[in-house]
């Protein structure tokens, strides 16, 4: 299956990306591309190119992009649509997010159950008070 994704080139702390065409298969940072599309300079962000004509080629033939170039190409204008959250959340935090506000419900109904009683017990404190003086 083929990809188009980033492709990390340049020295430590100074990444720069091609945007290239390549199998699943093949590593990030290795393997032979089939057809560089472009570029994408993160530090200025401001320096990007990509070959349109190319990039809807290979988009009709079936390539599939990954979720940062979907979101590059958005920007340029070459697709259009919903961006794709790059950084997905842990199943962990969507579960305690589901749990919240059923807790929450919880909370409520204890509280006013608790009210009337701690009412009643503090006026037989306050009532013994002046009984025993």
């Amino acid at each position: 299956m083929l990809v188009i994704r980033l492709f990390r080139a340049g020295k430590r702390n100074q990444p720069f990306f091609k945007v290239v065409v390549t199998d699943k298969k093949n590593p990030p940072k290795g393997g032979r591309p089939v057809e560089i599309l472009g570029f994408y300079d993160p530090l200025t962000k401001t320096e990007k190119s990509f070959n349109k004509e190319r990039v809807l080629y290979w988009l009709s033939v079936g390539a599939k992009p990954s979720d940062t170039v979907y979101n590059l190409l958005l920007k340029e204008g070459i697709l259009k649509g919903k961006k794709i959250p790059s950084h997905k959340k842990s199943k962990k935090s969507k579960e305690e997010k589901s749990e919240q506000p059923a807790k929450a419900k919880e909370t409520v109904k204890t509280t006013k159950q608790e009210v009337p009683e701690k009412k009643v017990e503090e006026k037989s404190a306050t009532e013994k008070k002046p009984a025993e003086k």
